[in-house]
């Protein structure tokens, strides 16, 4: 049986309509944090609604009105990974941007927790498509948040004024997201490195200069 203390919210509540310590929100925060802690434990198809609630001391009827199925839950989760995500560096040159990018995610997929949580979203992403639809907005978030980089470095002369910001920026994370999702082999540093490198070569050979 839930217990009258756990949170609640009134049905009319949506995700992001009111203020960081409200009621809504931390309701959010509970479930969210509970459904990343599953998610980092076991795969996506093994997530449970009732468990989710129960682990974040919310009403059920709560979290099946609010995200309706598993699906909504790893949307949200996604959203919320968006608007938490770190600023891009700024360390005055294009191979340090990328390089710290590079070292961003390698990062982020070799975290026993956060690598996990990734396997799942990206299996959750292959078979709903509102599951892809939060996935791509995800990685859109992330690559605007560093597109910067790539002005910065036009700016410097280190790049031709037409570069496409978002294809420099896919040059360095598609090769480690391969290895991690695809191939499942080991990720390691000289593999970030690696990517940065031939990122950098085909940039000053003016492969993503061009695009609309």
């Amino acid at each position: 049986m839930e217990q009258e203390t756990r949170l609640s919210e009134s049905p009319s509540a949506v995700p992001g309509t009111v203020r960081p310590g409200g009621r809504t929100a931390k309701v959010r925060r509970a479930v969210l944090d509970a459904t990343e802690d599953a998610l980092a434990a076991a795969p996506f198809h093994t997530l449970n609604m009732d468990q989710i609630a129960a682990t974040a001391g919310v009403g059920k009827t709560t979290v099946y009105r609010r995200w309706g199925s598993p699906v909504g839950l790893v949307a949200d989760l996604l959203h919320d990974m968006a608007e938490q995500s770190l600023p891009a560096a700024d360390t005055g040159s294009l191979a340090g941007d990328l390089r710290a990018n590079a070292e961003l995610v390698h990062r982020t997929l070799t975290d026993p927790r956060m690598g996990a949580v990734f396997r799942a979203v990206i299996a959750a992403a292959a078979c709903d498509e509102e599951c892809a639809r939060a996935l791509n907005g995800f990685y859109r978030a992330r690559l605007a948040e560093w597109a910067p980089v790539a002005t910065r470095a036009v700016a410097r002369g280190e790049l031709p004024p037409d570069t496409d910001a978002l294809e420099l920026l896919r040059a360095v994370s598609a090769p480690l997201y391969y290895r991690f999702a695809v191939t499942r082999e080991e990720l390691t540093g000289a593999d970030a490195e690696r990517a940065v490198t031939a990122a950098l070569a085909a940039a000053s050979a003016g492969a993503f200069a061009g695009a609309d």
